[in-house]
């Protein structure tokens, strides 16, 4: 059966099915969260013939955004979100037919990458996404020392200022300081005006009995130079403040953050700091003398790649060492993909080619999204994931596209 994917032409009906597929609590500013970030014209919908008659079938939005990438590009990408399939219409092939639109759109429009935040991580890689992030949930105890001797100098230039997130203003610094340390955290993933105005949209239902959040920048001589956000939560254990701060994603070169660290574990009335998005490679737990050296830590996937158009993605971004491997791409929802490329990397720059060469390596599409903002994907041969027909191709592939540091994780979308 043929299943029509199409714009979405009825808000309220779209909003609704997404309210039945996630189940949360229903409020009547719900409506706004659609409006910022996900425009009008970026939401696609299915109705299946013996569908429901209230709702959709299925419906998926992209938000326009922009990634950097190894190299210092900032490129624009799909950041795919709102994926829902009714639960009447499941498995009968709804979600395989919006993936193939939006990868069909997405090529159209010039876009070569998207990128999503998986609810479920067994659902997106059988469209081609790669888990191209890992991220840390660190928690650390109040007054944890960071030892940086190198950034003490630096760090002393720099000053700290709390605010309210939705203040008038602070979105449009956040944003800016985001879009000015991007290039030199591969990884980064920077929404549109509107998608910073929606972090700091928060219904009264959100806020029952919670702290609205807050936003700590880091100035050097009067300019924001990273910022971070925070929560805080109260709590009182035999008659002791011992309250958990909550803190997001950290914007920001190394010295900017170790002041923004050091202050958000010496917050007044708090026994624990909860760091809830920091990189493989990010400075905090160098600081803190290792992994042992905070309270707990926990692991996780954070951005998921797709290559949509492997001819465009591949030299958008630069390389650190250089390689010439043919490589056969499956990828049954971009055939464009499919087939054998040249994929080559000389003194830092790409070039992906079609080629009628024998492949020295055979790889589903999302082994080239995971690898591509620099994450390790040496593994997936000894996992058998990947098919090797020339002996070291594989390896010269991967330390070609690995960066020196982890690629950053982003703020969920």
């Amino acid at each position: 059966m043929s299943i029509d994917v199409r714009p979405s032409e009825d808000p309220a009906k779209y909003l609704a099915t997404d309210q039945l597929v996630w189940f949360g609590e229903v409020t009547d500013a719900d409506a706004d969260h659609l409006r910022l970030g996900l425009p009008a014209d970026q939401r696609f919908v299915v109705d299946l013939p013996d569908g429901p008659d209230d709702l959709h079938s299925g419906i998926y939005g992209v938000r326009p955004m922009e990634m950097s990438l190894p190299g210092g590009a900032v490129v624009p990408i799909a950041g795919l979100t709102w994926v829902g399939v009714h639960p009447d219409a499941r498995r009968r092939g709804v979600l395989a037919a919006m993936m193939s639109d939006h990868l069909t759109r997405a090529r159209d429009a010039g876009t070569a990458v998207s990128a999503l935040h998986a609810s479920e991580a067994a659902i997106y890689g059988r469209f081609g996404y790669g888990s191209a992030v890992l991220t840390h949930q660190v928690s650390l105890g109040r007054g944890t020392t960071f030892t940086a001797p190198h950034l003490e100098d630096e760090v002393a230039s720099l000053t700290t200022h709390l605010l309210d997130m939705a203040a008038p203003g602070v979105t449009e610094r956040m944003r800016a300081c985001q879009l000015a340390a991007a290039p030199d955290f591969p990884g980064t993933i920077i929404g549109l005006p509107d998608f910073f105005t929606l972090m700091a949209h928060e219904t009264p239902e959100q806020l029952r009995d919670k702290e609205p959040r807050r936003i700590l920048f880091a100035r050097r001589d009067g300019q924001d130079v990273g910022f971070t956000g925070l929560r805080r939560e109260h709590k009182w254990e035999s008659a002791r403040p011992s309250g958990t701060v909550v803190v997001g994603t950290f914007c920001g070169g190394p010295a900017a953050r170790l002041a923004l660290a050091r202050r958000v574990v010496d917050l007044d009335l708090m026994g624990t700091t909860k760091l809830e998005n920091v990189g493989v490679d990010d400075p905090i737990l160098g600081w803190v003398g290792g992994p042992r050296g905070a309270g707990d830590l926990k692991t996780w996937d954070s951005t998921w790649v797709r290559l949509v158009d492997v001819e465009a993605a591949w030299p958008l971004r630069a390389f650190e060492s250089d390689c010439d491997v043919v490589v056969e791409v499956q990828d049954r929802y971009a055939p464009w993909n499919a087939g054998r490329w040249r994929l080559t990397a000389a003194s830092g720059t790409g070039a992906a080619s079609r080629t009628d060469s024998p492949a020295d390596v055979t790889l589903d599409v999302a082994a080239l999204g995971a690898g591509y903002l620099g994450h390790g994907i040496g593994g997936l041969l000894r996992a058998g994931l990947v098919q090797e027909h020339r002996p070291g191709a594989y390896a010269e592939l991967a330390r070609a596209m690995r960066t020196t540091v982890a690629p950053e994780p982003s703020i969920g979308f």
